[in-house]
């Protein structure tokens, strides 16, 4: 028997969170440093399953199979793709930084609050939540996916709700407030989604008469399992619905600038750069591969979902005033991206939506966390607040708009040529969808290049006047994330190596080919 390499990956997170959470109260320090050491052992062990896999070997590699549920047909399934072992890597990467960023973020509030935060308790949620993502990319049975992509809400609601930005306007109570109204709308929209998928899910294994995703897809492409048309697309709808909430899609992503705005910008970065992840994640893996006609089918309204999330997400950026809900809407712009390459149906669409959700995870991880570090020494998220902080804070200055040229995908960015594909891509095949989403570019040019010049340029206001620039623990946490930025936007080659088998598989699976050109090259 075979190293269970995929299962331990996942576990040693798990089990750090329970150890994490298990370290007495007087010991707030320890239980970082033990944080940090797993989030690191669980990097290590990502690179493992990174060298092990082999992109020319075969679609699925480092499986594990044992029997869990038998009467139902339910069993303990994992395997990895290129897809899936790219986003398992960028998980493990951003949770260090994570970690580290958030280091002082559940420290006691001064004396004389009435508020408690558990340091510990902090740390082992955000373990947990990197526990149940790992998981929800290695899953191959679809009852064991439902299962830990319903689980992760659990630990997101308790550390949006109890463990907010304290760069907050109003008082303690009003933050409560806000705070407690984010997580529940949080948990009901994604609980929502959950609930009609698990619908969706009993449908499958009533016209499957198992969960497991190889042996269904397999079925549907040999022609043994064959499913109404009408059955097939209600099944895919099903699935849809939750994805499109978790990724957050327009019109269902009304809950992610909530939960944004008031999380710490570290839980910030755990909910949109890695969590949001799990819902365009599993449309590749799931609606296309288990339900190819009905992808094929809902293919030109959910571009224009796509679309309007670009647009409506980069204009409401543009209008914002809070720093995090910028970002957000920045977010759900980018997300809209992502979609429309997958739902575009090419390689080079596909291709560019992979990229996009490691680079998206890279880029807005670096946005983010450096925010986080300019809204602690303020005190406040209102853009209105800050200006000339260039002057006093270079170094934070210059990490910050090389975060934001990467959220606007600048050419030598690693954004940019996950875009580029995704736009041509789409152009292909669907170009006028492709056209109108490029506005979209425009706009993040605008809303970026806005608030930098907002924040960090002009006179130096006084209460910046003294702001200390990066500390070391910063530096470590940023620097690392602006130098894979530069270099996946110079040589892309190594994660695309990876991805573009597993989304040869996913042409295959709803029998598309890439359109020709409708001019021949000249001999």
């Amino acid at each position: 028997m075979s190293f269970p390499l995929l299962t331990v990956t996942a576990a040693l997170p798990a089990v750090g969170a329970v150890a994490t959470a298990a370290v007495p109260a007087a010991r707030r320090t320890a239980a970082k440093w033990l944080a940090l050491a797993v989030s690191l052992a669980t990097l290590g062990l990502a690179v493992a399953v990174l060298v092990r896999f082999d992109p020319d070997g075969d679609r699925y590699q480092l499986t594990e199979s044992h029997s869990w549920i038998s009467d139902f047909g339910v069993r303990y399934e994992l395997g990895v793709d290129g897809i899936g072992v790219a986003l398992l890597a960028l998980t493990a990467l951003l949770i260090p930084f994570i970690v580290l960023a958030g280091w002082h973020d559940a420290d006691p509030l001064e004396t004389g609050s009435s508020r408690w935060r558990p340091t510990q308790g902090f740390f082992a949620l955000i373990l947990a939540v990197e526990a149940m993502v790992i998981l929800s990319f290695e899953a191959t049975d679809v009852f064991l996916f439902y299962i830990f992509f319903e689980a992760m809400l659990i630990p997101l609601y308790f550390l949006i709700g109890g463990f907010g930005d304290r760069a907050h306007q109003g008082g303690e109570e009003t933050a409560s407030t806000q705070r407690s109204y984010a997580a529940v709308k949080f948990l009901l929209y994604n609980l929502a989604g959950g609930l009609i998928m698990l619908a969706a899910v009993i449908g499958l294994y009533t016209v499957a008469g198992n969960f497991s995703l190889q042996e269904i897809a397999q079925a549907r492409a040999d022609g043994s399992l064959h499913m109404a048309t009408s059955t097939e697309r209600w099944l895919f709808l099903g699935f849809f619905f939750a994805f499109a909430v978790k990724a957050p899609l327009w019109p269902l992503h009304t809950w992610l600038p909530n939960a944004m705005g008031e999380s710490t910008a570290p839980v910030a970065v755990l909910i949109t750069a890695v969590v949001d992840k799990v819902g365009t994640f599993a449309m590749l893996r799931f609606c296309l591969q288990l339900f190819p006609e009905a992808s094929k089918w809902a293919t030109p309204v959910i571009l224009v979902l796509a679309v309007i999330s670009i647009l409506y997400g980069a204009l409401l950026a543009v209008g914002q005033r809070d720093i995090k809900r910028l970002i957000a809407y920045a977010s759900i712009s980018h997300f809209g991206f992502i979609i429309m390459g997958i739902f575009a149906m090419t390689s080079q669409g596909q291709s560019g939506a992979t990229l996009y959700m490691v680079n998206h995870g890279i880029s807005t991880a670096a946005l983010l966390l450096v925010a986080g570090f300019l809204i602690s020494r303020r005190g406040s998220r209102l853009i209105a607040d800050y200006g000339g902080v260039q002057k006093v804070a270079p170094v934070l200055a210059g990490t910050f708009l090389v975060g934001g040229l990467a959220t606007l995908s600048l050419p030598g960015l690693a954004p940019f040529v996950s875009e580029f594909l995704v736009l041509v891509g789409t152009f292909t095949r669907h170009p006028v969808i492709g056209i109108v989403a490029t506005v979209g570019i425009v706009l993040a040019a605008l809303y970026t290049l806005v608030l930098y010049q907002r924040t960090m340029t002009g006179p130096v206001k006084a209460e910046v006047a003294t702001m200390p620039d990066l500390r070391v623990r910063e530096l470590v946490v940023v620097a690392p994330l602006i130098a894979l930025l530069l270099f996946l936007g110079v040589y892309p080659k190594p994660v695309a190596d990876l991805v573009n088998p597993a989304v040869e598989h996913t042409m295959s699976d709803v029998h598309k080919t890439d359109p020709k050109p409708d001019v021949e090259a000249a001999r």
